[in-house]
Order: structure tokens, then C-alpha cells, then sequence
């Protein structure tokens, strides 16, 4: 079988009134730091918070009255498990979810709410997929692919056809890429509306999956560091959105966990939208010009923005410290009356904010006497850190800064 344009619309038809025509929406902030025309396609605005549950719905109603009163079952950890739990609540189908016990609290309680029944199994994904496909064969039950699945890229596919209605003369479009169903069914359907489209995607450096697929010729399991973009750290791409992306995709780019969250921090204090670290691999592409072209119309899919509430703090910290815009440091000053005062006037004069002080007398590197300080601060930039660094060790100071 292989995926027609009928198929992406009949999908869109299967789903109207159940899943957002989401907005796209211009930024003149990435359009000028890029040198391109920036539109952004808001995935992170999708009924339970990303793309998935297109492709989820689709996957549902694709299915004979016999498999939808067995019932479907799926394992994730994160945006498929929304999304599968969403479209069965809506079908009033039976649906069990396989979630890692370390699963956040806020997902396992989101897929709940859906009407989904969660079964905690597993330390890993890896884990809980494998017991999800044990509880299908004793059960059953449907399972519901997050993305090797044609019915599955045909729900994602109809994100194409919206972005063409939105943006006919767009020219290139920019998307997230895991384990390739978003990618093979958006690039699948563009290239069917407009050949000359550009279409490419983008995944995190550390786990760079579709990347090795393409350079070994065919899906390879890889070895993966952890990732800010959690939604796209697939291991080992699909089977059959590996052959659609070969065939309908540009290329795909990497890019690294620095830029991905110091995207995330961009996005949201200048177009004030919380996205995840997925999400923010395209524009992260743009921002950090992983690509050659400019003067481009350039669409980039903002696939979810799902971000765990205990996270979103430490995203906004490490965003702040990959941007240059915090930075602790210590230093040994002489315990005595006024010479804390006087280094907190140097650092006031060079216009950085106290975010915290720690003093302390007694350290393997403290001699009696002496009195170690410990600071965080806010900063401007690099080039900021770079001058207070400069002018303390000029005034005498042994200043050790961590980042």
C-alpha cells in the first residue's frame, strides 16, 4: 500500500470539527535575524497540545467497527499518548496507555483525563513498549504506531495541506524529525501540491536518528544522549517514513541542545509562545543558519508545546546561562568591614544584577583571614560576562566563573 493525496484528504475531511486548523503566523523577530521571510505553523495550539493527535484521530477512524470494540493501545511517554487517549475519548473507544513509571505526573493525569486507562510499566520507553505490545496480543486490541503507520502520516499530512491554503507561494518549510511520521507525511503531501517546495528537517545532534538512517541507506538503531527534545529522540526511525523521507525530503539538518534551548527562550519573550524543545529545532535551524538560503519564505512547523511545569524554570535557567544572560562565579576577598561592599560596587557599575550571594569563611581554599563569595548574576550577553571577568581580575580579584 502507499499513501495517495486522497488519502491526507479524506484524513482532513475524517477530522474536521474534532482537530484545529491551526494558525500560521508571521515573525518579523526570526525573519530578520535569519534574513528570511519566517512564518510559523502553531502545532503547540493543537487540541491536547501537539500535532499527534492528527495522525492519532485518523489512525482511529481508519479502523473497522469490530477493531474499534476490541479497542487500541499504545505506549508513550509524552504527545502520542494525548493524542491517542484524545481521538478514542472522542470515539468513545477503549484505550489503554503503557507509560515509563518515571512518566510526569502532569502527562500521566492529562491521559487520564481523556478517559484512557494508564498502566505504569518500565523504567525506560524501550520498556513500556514492549510490555504495550505483550497487553495487544493478550487483549487484542489495536496497536496504534506513534509513526510507521500510513494512516498515521496521512493524519500528519494534513498539516500540508493547510500550510499551502495558508501560504501558497511559501518556499521552503522546516520540520521537526524523530521517528519521521510528521516529516514523510508533510513532505509527502507538499511535493504532491507544489514540486518545487523545499522540505526539510530537523532533529536534536544528540540523538540524530534520521540523520544516521540517511547516511547508512536504511533505519539504524543508534546510541542517544539525553535531549531537551524529548518529542523527537527516537532511537531508530521508521521503516516506512524512512523510504517517503528519502524520496520526498531535501535533507536534515542537526542541531545542538544549546541552540535548541536558547530557541525555546527566544520563542517565548519574543512571540510569547511556550513551545518544547522539539518544536523549537526549526527555528533553532534558522536562528543558528543551519541551512543555505536567504531571502526565502520559509514556514517552520512549531510541532507541540507540551513542556512539564517542573521544566519550564529549568529551560528559562539554562536558557539564560546559553545566552549569556546569568553566570556564577567565586571569589576570596579579605575579611574585613567594607570589602564586600566594595566588590558589590564594582559589579554595580558594570550594570549586572545579584541574582544571589553566598559568603563563607571556611573552605579547603579559604585561609583564616580570608572570606570566599560565591554570586549568581544577571547579565546582558557574553560580551557582558567577558567585561565584568576583565575588570575583576584587573582590580585583583582570583575570580572563578561557572557556566
Amino acid at each position: 500500500m502507499m499513501l495517495t493525496l486522497a488519502d491526507i484528504e479524506q484524513a482532513r475531511a475524517k477530522m474536521k470539527g474534532i482537530v484545529h486548523q491551526t494558525p500560521l503566523e508571521h515573525s518579523q523577530t526570526f525573519s530578520r535575524l535569519s534574513g528570511n521571510d519566517v512564518y510559523m505553523k502553531l502545532e503547540n495550539l493543537q487540541k491536547t497540545g501537539s500535532f499527534k493527535v492528527r495522525g492519532s484521530f485518523n489512525k482511529i477512524m481508519s479502523l473497522t467497527e469490530e477493531e474499534r470494540a476490541r479497542g487500541v493501545i499504545a505506549a508513550s511517554a509524552g504527545n502520542h499518548a494525548q493524542g491517542v487517549a484524545y481521538a478514542s475519548g472522542m470515539l468513545h473507544i477503549p484505550c489503554t496507555i503503557v507509560m515509563p513509571k518515571g512518566a510526569p505526573l502532569s502527562k500521566i493525569e492529562a491521559t487520564k483525563s481523556y478517559g484512557a486507562e494508564v498502566v505504569l510499566y518500565g523504567d525506560v520507553f524501550d520498556e513500556s513498549l514492549e510490555y504495550a505490545l505483550e497487553l495487544q496480543r493478550e487483549r487484542g486490541m489495536t496497536f496504534v504506531h506513534p509513526f510507521d503507520d500510513l494512516a498515521v502520516m496521512a493524519g500528519q499530512g494534513t498539516i500540508g495541506l493547510e500550510l499551502i491554503e495558508q501560504l501558497p507561494d511559501v518556499d521552503v518549510v522546516l520540520c521537526p524529525v524523530g521517528g519521521g511520521g510528521l516529516l514523510a507525511g508533510l513532505a509527502f503531501t507538499l511535493k504532491q501540491l507544489k514540486p518545487s517546495v523545499e522540505v526539510y528537517g530537523v532533529e536534536s545532534s544528540a540523538c540524530p536518528g534520521m540523520t544516521a538512517a540517511i547516511r547508512h541507506k536504511q533505519p539504524v538503531s543508534i546510541a542517544a544522549s539525553n535531549t531537551i527534545a524529548d518529542g523527537i529522540a527516537v532511537k531508530k526511525p521508521g521503516n516506512i517514513t524512512y523510504q517517503y523521507i528519502e524520496q520526498y525530503v531535501d535533507g536534515v539538518v542537526c542541531v545542538e541542545e544549546a541552540e535548541i534551548s536558547r530557541t525555546m527562550l527566544y520563542v517565548l519573550e519574543r512571540n510569547k509562545l511556550l513551545i518544547e524543545g522539539a518544536a523549537a529545532c526549526p527555528l533553532a535551524a534558522l536562528l543558528y543558519q543551519k541551512l543555505p538560503f536567504r531571502g526565502k519564505k520559509v514556514a517552520a512547523v512549531l510541532s507541540g508545546g507540551n513542556v512539564d511545569v517542573t521544566l519550564i524554570s529549568r529551560i528559562i535557567e539554562r536558557g539564560l546561562v546559553e545566552a549569556g544572560r546569568f553566570v556564577t562565579f567565586t571569589t576570596v576577598i579579605s575579611d574585613k568591614p567594607g570589602q564586600l561592599n566594595k566588590l558589590l560596587r564594582i559589579i554595580a557599575e558594570l550594570e549586572a544584577n545579584v541574582m544571589s550571594i553566598h559568603h563563607q569563611r571556611i573552605g579547603a581554599k579559604v585561609l583564616p583571614g580570608q572570606a570566599e563569595i560565591h554570586f549568581s548574576l544577571e547579565t546582558k550577553n557574553e560580551d557582558h560576562i567577558q567585561q565584568i571577568y576583565q575588570v575583576l581580575l584587573k582590580e585583583g580579584y582570583d575570580v572563578q566563573f561557572y557556566r
